[in-house]
C-alpha cells in the first residue's frame, strides 16, 4: 500500500515522463513526415488508420480527428483485417499502421497483403530498425526512450507520443486544405461552434410577443411583463412598431420614487430607443450585444416588425455558448 505523498509523486513523475516523451517528438519531424502529409493531401481515396492494442484505441481517435477536419478516414483493427475486414481498402486509399515496436505479428502478417493490394504505407513507430518501418513508404517517427510505468511497460509514453505525432498530421492536413471555422462547423453542427454559426435570432425567440400602448395602465404593464415570463415588453404603436421598451428594471425603478402610480402609463416609464435585433441575425451576436450592453434580452424584428422577445437563457439554453 503507497501513502498519500507517494500516490502524488506518482502522478507527477507520470505527468513530466511523458511530456519530457513529447518534447522530443519535434526532433522527429523529417522529410518523411511532410511528404506523407503531401501525400495524403493529394490522395483521391481515403486514409485507413489501423493498429492493434492500445495503439488501435489511439488509431480511432486520429480517424475521428481526421474525419472532423476533411481528411475521409476508417479505422480497421490490424487483427480483424485479416479475418475480412481488409476488405474496407480500396485502391486509391492509403494505410497509416501503428505499432510501438513495429514487429508485432500482426503487423508481420498484414503489411504484406496490404503490399500486394498495391496501397502506399504510413508507419507510426517507436521503434525505427522494425519491420513495419523498414517496409513502409513513409515513416512518422514516435520513438521514446522510456514508458511513464514504473515497470516500464504499460502503454503509456508510447501511446501519448502516438496521440501527439497524429494530431501534428491532423492539424498540418487542415491547415493545407484551408480547413475553416466554417468547415468545422458543417461537420459539428451539434457542437457549440456549429450553433453559434447557424443558429439564427429567428430559430430560437419565444413564441410570445409581450406588447402595450403608450395608454396602457401600469397595470396592464405588470401583467404583461408577468404573464410572458421574458422580463420585458415592447411598447408599440397602432401599426405594430415598437416606439420603447418596458423592463422589470424599469417596473422597481419607477415604484423607487415618490409618484403615484395610478396616474402613471407607459408611456411614462418606457425607455425609447430600444435595443433591436433582425430575426436573420446570428443568436451569438445577440447574446454578444447583450453582454456589450449588459441587458438580458432585445426586442426581436424583421424588417420594421416586431416579432418578439429573445432572452439571454434562451441563447444559454441552446448551448451557443
Amino acid at each position: 500500500m503507497i501513502d498519500d505523498n507517494q500516490i502524488k509523486q506518482l502522478a507527477v513523475n507520470t505527468i513530466l515522463t511523458e511530456a519530457d516523451a513529447v518534447r522530443k517528438l519535434s526532433e522527429f519531424v523529417d522529410d518523411d513526415f511532410v511528404n506523407a502529409v503531401k501525400f495524403i493531401h493529394c490522395l483521391k481515396g481515403r486514409v485507413i488508420v489501423t493498429g492493434i492494442g492500445k495503439s488501435a484505441n489511439i488509431a480511432t481517435k486520429i480517424v475521428a480527428s481526421l474525419n472532423s477536419t476533411g481528411t475521409p478516414s476508417i479505422f480497421m483493427h490490424a487483427a480483424d483485417a485479416i479475418h475480412g475486414d481488409l476488405g474496407i481498402i480500396q485502391h486509391d486509399d492509403v494505410v497509416i499502421c501503428l505499432s510501438k515496436s513495429g514487429n508485432t505479428s500482426e503487423i508481420k502478417l498484414l503489411i504484406p497483403l496490404i503490399q500486394k493490394m498495391g496501397n502506399k504505407i504510413i508507419a507510426l513507430v517507436s521503434n525505427i530498425n522494425s519491420y513495419l518501418a523498414l517496409q513502409a513508404d513513409f515513416v512518422l517517427q514516435a520513438t521514446v526512450t522510456e514508458e511513464a510505468c514504473p515497470n516500464n511497460l504499460a502503454p503509456t509514453s508510447s501511446t501519448t507520443a502516438q496521440l501527439v505525432i497524429g494530431d501534428a498530421l491532423v492539424v498540418c492536413l487542415l491547415k493545407m486544405r484551408g480547413f475553416s471555422a466554417e468547415d468545422f462547423a458543417r461537420v459539428h453542427p451539434g457542437g457549440s461552434l456549429g450553433k453559434r454559426l447557424y443558429t439564427r435570432v429567428g430559430d430560437i425567440i419565444s413564441k410570445s410577443t409581450p406588447q402595450v400602448k403608450i395608454s396602457d395602465t401600469i397595470r396592464d404593464v405588470i401583467i404583461e411583463i408577468s404573464s410572458n415570463y421574458l422580463g420585458a415588453t415592447a411598447v408599440v404603436n397602432d401599426f405594430g412598431r415598437i416606439i420603447g421598451i418596458i423592463t422589470d428594471g424599469d417596473l422597481r425603478r419607477m415604484l423607487q420614487r415618490e409618484v403615484d402610480i395610478k396616474k402613471l402609463c407607459a408611456q411614462d416609464i418606457m425607455s425609447l430607443s430600444p435595443k433591436t435585433v433582425e430575426c436573420s441575425e446570428l443568436a451569438i451576436k445577440a447574446f454578444t450585444h447583450m453582454e456589450k450592453n449588459k441587458i438580458t434580452q432585445l426586442l426581436v424584428t424583421q424588417g420594421d416588425k416586431y416579432i418578439g422577445v429573445i432572452h439571454i437563457h434562451d441563447i444559454l439554453r441552446e448551448g451557443i455558448v
